[in-house]
């Protein structure tokens, strides 16, 4: 077996093990990531203290990087959240598409919204638009909900400034400008996709005719077209 060959099944090998430690053993991500990179450099037949050296190098070069641009992307979120920028620009997307395209028009507000804020943060925030179509429309949340997380996921995943597509630029020394460019070329039609034709879908089957969940106050809980 050749170096290249050896170095490929320790890598997948690597992922796999870490998935495991995050997934199953519940251990913390970075503690898990520290582990299998130790671990992958003994496998490896690295030096001790080279190991050291290279989980230093590495994790600090490009923490580094990525700490500047997702600091600077979460204050603008954050300017973002607190001014009402996300629900003004929320409501215009749906009053733009219309009541019937709202599941689209949730797709792209995602997709836009999660550029600047973090999924968990994002979603927060429009959660009450997800409820106040709901209520109005007597659609099942699913129509809104699975469009709107198609969108957030989409751009978190793909969309820099969220720390995964900085660290992918950063170790593969890709130009930032292509990264978000072929980023939303391949993004958008996933969020179509899994997100507005997927919740069609969703909508006609029996076990998704849900609404608003238990425990949540519908007429207290505003947003959507109009608000």
């Amino acid at each position: 077996m050749g170096e290249s060959a050896y170095a490929l099944i320790i890598v997948a090998a690597s992922i796999a093990a870490l998935l495991g430690l995050i997934l199953r053993a519940r251990i913390p991500a970075f503690l898990a990531l520290l582990l299998v990179s130790a671990g992958f450099g003994i496998v490896y037949g690295m030096d001790p203290a080279a190991i050291i050296r290279s989980i230093q190098t590495g994790m600090g070069g490009t923490l580094g990087f990525v700490a500047v641009v997702v600091g600077l992307g979460a204050m603008l979120g954050a300017l973002l959240e607190v001014s009402g920028g996300v629900r003004a620009l929320s409501s215009g997307m749906l009053n733009a598409f219309g009541e019937k395209r709202a599941p689209l028009a949730l797709g792209f507000v995602g997709f836009v919204v999660a550029i600047p804020v973090f999924l968990d943060v994002a979603l927060i925030i429009l959660a009450p638009v997800l409820y106040g179509l709901t209520r109005r429309t007597g659609r099942p949340i699913v129509v809104f909900a699975i469009p709107l997380l198609a969108g957030l996921a989409v751009s978190h995943a793909f969309i820099p400034p969220t720390p995964g597509p900085i660290a992918v630029a950063d170790i593969l020394g890709a130009d930032l400008g292509l990264v978000i460019a072929f980023g939303a070329l391949a993004g958008l039609p996933a969020m179509l996709v899994a997100g507005p034709l997927f919740a069609r879908w969703l909508e006609r089957q029996p076990a998704f005719q849900g609404g608003i969940p238990e425990g949540q106050d519908a007429e207290a809980v505003s947003g959507g077209i109009g608000s």
